[in-house]
């Protein structure tokens, strides 16, 4: 039997290594550099600065074909993480979004954003947009993308004018930036878990701070002067592989400022620096309500008017803890307000940028999903979007559906031609008393439950420190259904299937004896406890029998429950409505299965702790504003699921 420590290690370790090769786009070591390496034997390499319409130099590494037989598009991608490596004789094993287009042959660009390493400027995480510039001086992420393309296409031998934008997560927001005022030449843009507003992807979900973001922090903050090829942030270390008991020690969030008022040390990116702490930790303490500095960085309420020659196809995955808001939000703002354009999503059964992996073998955690999805995904769907696109005639006719979406529980693909299908209903089911969930409404009923802030829920049953969760999408909850402040609401056995297939909105009727609390809902899939189901790679002490996947969650700070910008008490001991949308999912409860709701005020350290009595900012409460309370939830509590028919 395989040891379970080193297990947990391992996954750790390759958490870590899969983000960073994602943020960072490390895709060569010393050892990588040894082996024999396509890109170096078939693409020519160059480095250069394209200056912007500003005066700014931003630094673009082209990789182009050796073959100059022939004329190829252009595949950009603008990142935050680094081009590495640095140097004209230094090559990346893996370019392009996927193996066959690297193989196949593409101009394949790769640019540091304003401000990031080897580019000069200054950051912004999530620059504003501006429209109707002026001048010279008005310039965003959009105009950056307009005139890099503009310098490619007029100025990289053997490109044939076309010109694609891709990008997972942060590079996937460049690549939604470049639909906007796009240039003429940019055919096609595949946003994949792309953020869309950082009050709700990443570090914030619903007016709640996501603590387990926390050590991500410096890397979208820390500032520099100059251009450099060395990492100038420090990622804060807890000394502690137990992140729950380190949060629940440290107290007030604002215990955790000094970790951001380290030394300059030697670092030349920081050496004309008054300040080296972090600013988007500033941002985040000085910000706590969706007002205009979260309000002007968002970038979906500027899909309105997207350019009808840009086509575009959204990745997402249904198990992404990061960013599942941005995409899903992207796509449907886009198919709104833009009923002309080529606009497709891609909802895959992943977790943050799987779909990249050429790994066989699909497993989220310890739930596991098939084999060669991924694979599936990069050579029937990307490649054929880009080529069509790129290289093709370019019409509407790829050949590829409207919504291309696994089913988690089926475990199978399917299409539609919209999304949500157009054959779909909504289904209410009522939190009924007994733990019970009911189709019929009964008579109203309170469920208490004491919300004890010294030992909040946790999110995983793991004892472990994460850089960014991902894991606890699938997590078996049963160790959570077995606590005492868990509300658990389930259906009988499932006597026929049942398919979910769009978003799901929790309508809570609640109370608390304080003045604020989180409210967490939970949609499970508890599995037969006959189950012979098995994945050999999860977990040593789980079994598929009675399994409680986590097919959706999500969090509401009961302040923000009107409103994200004006927030309000609650009125101690009056009955509240509480509303929670939680995101689309694709998922059969399938016969023998059966359905069940958790409601919870703590998911801890996913969430900071919420001191259940009322303060302006979070970021600012003091350790007496905690209060341990009692919850109430009420029968006439409802959760709407859109369904098939």
């Amino acid at each position: 039997m395989k040891n379970y420590a080193f297990k947990a290690i391992l996954l750790v370790l390759v958490s870590i290594a899969l983000f960073s090769c994602e943020k960072n786009n490390l895709q060569n070591t010393p050892n990588d550099q040894e082996k024999t390496n396509y890109v170096q034997e078939n693409y020519d390499k160059i480095e250069t600065s394209i200056t912007m319409r500003d005066g700014i130099k931003l630094f673009t590494s082209i990789y182009t074909p050796k073959d100059k037989s022939k004329k190829y598009p252009i595949l950009l991608q603008r990142t935050p993480y680094s081009v590495r490596p640095y140097g004209a004789d230094k090559f990346k094993t893996k370019i392009a979004p996927n193996e066959h287009l690297m193989k196949e042959g593409n101009i394949v660009v790769y640019q540091d954003v304003r401000g990031r390493w080897m580019s000069e400027g200054t950051y912004d995480n999530m620059r504003a947009y501006i429209p109707n510039k002026k001048d010279s001086t008005d310039v965003d992420e959009s105009s950056d993308t307009y005139d890099t393309i503009d310098w490619l296409v007029k100025n990289v031998e053997n490109n044939n004018g076309n010109v694609g934008t891709w990008g997972i997560s942060y590079p996937g927001f460049y690549s939604t930036y470049s639909t906007i005022d796009a240039h003429p030449a940019l055919k096609a843009a595949s946003p994949q878990a792309c953020i869309g507003d950082f009050f709700f992807d990443d570090f914030h979900h619903n007016g709640a701070y996501l603590l387990s973001y926390f050590r991500a922090t410096p890397l979208f903050g820390t500032p520099k002067d100059t251009p450099t090829d060395k990492a100038w942030y420090k990622i804060p270390d807890l000394k502690t592989k137990d992140q729950y008991q380190f949060f629940l020690d440290a107290g007030p969030l604002s215990n955790l400022d000094h970790y951001f008022e380290y030394e300059k040390l030697d670092n030349p990116a920081l050496k004309n620096s008054d300040n080296a702490s972090d600013f988007f930790w500033k941002e985040l303490k000085e910000h706590p309500n969706y007002d205009e500095v979260w309000q002007s960085k968002g970038i979906i309420q500027h899909l309105k008017n997207i350019k009808s020659h840009v086509a575009t196809m959204i990745v997402a995955g249904e198990f992404d803890a990061e960013d599942l808001y941005g995409p899903l939000e992207t796509y449907k703002t886009i198919e709104h307000y833009n009923k002309d354009n080529y606009n497709t999503i891609v909802f895959g059964p992943w977790s943050h940028g799987q779909w990249a992996s050429t790994k066989p073998k699909n497993s989220v955690g310890n739930y596991y999903f098939g084999d060669s999805i991924s694979i599936k995904y990069q050579k029937e769907i990307e490649t054929k979007f880009f080529n069509h696109f790129l290289k093709g005639t370019g019409d509407k006719n790829t050949g590829l559906p409207e919504a291309y979406v696994y089913d988690t529980g089926k475990k199978e693909w399917n299409t539609y031609n919209v999304w949500p299908p157009k054959n779909s209903k909504k289904q209410t089911f009522y939190l009924a008393e007994d733990q019970k969930l009911a189709i019929e409404k009964g008579n109203e009923k309170g469920i208490q439950f004491i919300s004890n802030i010294k030992k909040p829920v946790p999110y995983t049953e793991d004892i472990k420190t994460v850089f960014t969760p991902r894991k606890y999408m699938t997590d078996d909850q049963r160790f959570a259904a077995r606590r005492s402040d868990v509300l658990v609401f389930e259906t009988e056995v499932l006597e026929k299937d049942m398919t979910m297939c769009g978003d799901i909105l929790a309508k809570l009727q609640v109370a608390t004896t304080g003045t604020d609390a989180d409210w967490i809902v939970k949609v499970i899939d508890v599995h037969p406890a006959d189950s012979e189901e098995n994945n050999k790679d999860m977990q040593n002490h789980l079994k598929m029998s009675n399994y409680h996947l986590m097919v959706r969650s999500e969090v509401m700070r009961g302040k923000f429950r009107n409103s994200f910008t004006y927030p309000e008490p609650f009125i101690p001991n009056k009955k509240t409505v509480v509303e929670i949308k939680l995101q689309d999912v694709h998922h059969t409860f399938k016969k023998g299965h059966k359905l069940q709701i958790q409601v919870q005020s703590t998911w801890f350290p996913l969430i900071d702790l919420n001191p259940q009595t009322y303060v302006d900012n979070i970021f600012k409460a003091k350790a007496e504003d905690f209060k341990t309370q009692i919850h109430t939830v009420f029968t006439s509590s409802a959760i709407e699921f859109t369904v098939l028919k």
